[in-house]
């Protein structure tokens, strides 16, 4: 929270992630079946039941939303391959899973609860454009800003007050946090372009992000991609800090020098370049790099995404070292 605040915090905190291949291979070379206290993170990340998902078959699964998405080649996340909106007529007949359920959020209050001294945070993926395009087909939906808005807006509307409700049972489970998922980028620049977005995407962003800030909490916001042109929009929105901070396609320490004191950020460290391909030595001269940025605050370090299966262990233990050698 002082590192949120732009107080000088005791030590730069830190949040890494790994992917499933990844955590595999890290377990077997430190020779445990726990991540836990090597990770030694400072957040706690919950998360609700519609982030379940039902085994098909060959690889693939079927989200709470009747997206099946394809984990044969990426076990973590995954492609779509077939959903609901075939057609704008099927948005009159879907209904939504519905989130006021309070069997989507047992047993996650005395969660929160039981982990007291750590930074917690509900996380709201998938949270307004990357739902869209999971429930519609993402050439289908960008198709239907430019021809259809009227269904775009509708489809928009219906997905908002959705996450509404999850984004006040998140609240009342006290958390620190609300974290909301929704790449914009692409590594050249913006999916939807700059005047879309912020016709279309940032007065519901605005919608989803009045309650926490109502409550007083942080918010937090996922977006690959070369993004930085928003950030003037989404501080005005409210946003606390910005992730994954992806150093291939912004100015990481330029980024942090200009907006200290109004945005901060979480991520900086190279999962293309130098996680998977620098030495160990290289390792720890950024991490070194990206810690000492921070030491005034308004930096969380962490990879600029879950740390994929290419990442040898050796240079996550590299990582590791300089941040908990603080």
């Amino acid at each position: 929270m002082d590192a949120l605040r732009f107080h000088r915090p005791v030590c730069v905190p830190w949040h890494i992630r790994l992917t499933a291949d990844c955590a595999a291979r890290l377990k077997k070379h430190l020779g445990t079946e726990d991540l836990d206290p090597f990770l030694d993170n400072h957040f706690f990340d919950v998360r609700c039941k519609l982030r379940s998902f039902e085994p098909l078959a060959a690889g693939h699964v079927r989200d709470k939303y009747g997206v099946v998405w394809d984990r044969s080649v990426d076990k973590d996340i995954g492609t779509p391959s077939d959903w609901p909106l075939r057609s704008p007529d099927d948005l009159d007949h879907y209904r939504f899973p519905d989130p006021a359920d309070d069997n989507l959020y047992e047993g996650l209050a005395e969660q929160v609860a039981a982990r007291p001294t750590l930074f917690t945070r509900y996380s709201l993926a998938m949270s307004l454009f990357e739902r869209a395009w999971a429930l519609r087909g993402m050439e289908d939906l960008l198709m239907d800003m430019l021809e259809r808005p009227e269904f775009f807006e509708r489809l928009l509307d219906a997905i908002v007050e959705h996450h509404l409700v999850l984004t006040h049972k998140a609240l009342a489970l006290g958390v620190d946090c609300v974290h909301f998922g929704d790449d914009y980028g692409m590594q050249t620049g913006l999916i939807l372009g700059a005047a879309n977005w912020r016709k279309f995407i940032k007065p519901r962003l605005a919608r989803l992000f009045a309650p926490v800030r109502a409550a007083g909490k942080f918010i937090s916001l996922h977006s690959c991609g070369k993004v930085q042109e928003l950030f003037g929009d989404l501080v005005e929105l409210g946003l606390n800090f910005f992730n994954p901070f992806q150093p291939e396609v912004m100015d990481v320490f330029g980024e942090l020098r200009r907006w200290h004191g109004v945005l901060a950020f979480h991520g900086g460290l190279s999962i293309q370049r130098t996680l998977p391909f620098g030495t160990a030595a290289q390792v720890r001269e950024q991490t070194r790099r990206l810690l000492e940025a921070g030491r005034d605050g308004g930096y969380i370090f962490a990879p600029s995404h879950d740390v994929p299966p290419d990442v040898p262990p050796e240079n996550i233990v590299a990582m590791m070292e300089v941040v908990r050698g603080q």
